[in-house]
């Protein structure tokens, strides 16, 4: 139980992380408005790795959301394909992965 708690939180704070850096990349975003072209076409390539930033925060974020889900559900630490239990190390390594390791492949 206290594991659980210890990932739980662990969860949140890493959450809570990719909540305020996703922030910093919005505002950073809205924030390019240089009138110089050469400028501007580097902050457009800058906006580019941005949002890829972004986008791969939104998907951790949904992943930590689901695997907070499980927790409240009893659910955590099992595979959601095969129901196998999930091992330690690969929870250590990817405390929101949803699946053991043979069915990640």
């Amino acid at each position: 139980m206290t594991d659980l708690m210890t990932r739980k939180a662990a969860l949140e704070k890493r959450l809570a992380e990719l909540d305020d850096r996703l922030h910093e990349i919005r505002d950073e975003l809205v924030s390019h408005n240089s009138a110089d072209w050469e400028e501007l076409a580097t902050e457009r390539e800058e906006d580019e790795v941005l949002e890829g930033q972004g986008l791969q925060g939104q998907a951790e974020m949904a992943a930590i959301r689901a695997a907070l889900d499980r927790i409240e559900a009893g659910d955590y630490g099992f595979c959601t394909r095969c129901g196998t239990e999930i091992s330690q190390e690969r929870l250590d390594l990817l405390p929101h992965t949803p699946f053991c390791k043979a069915c990640a492949r």
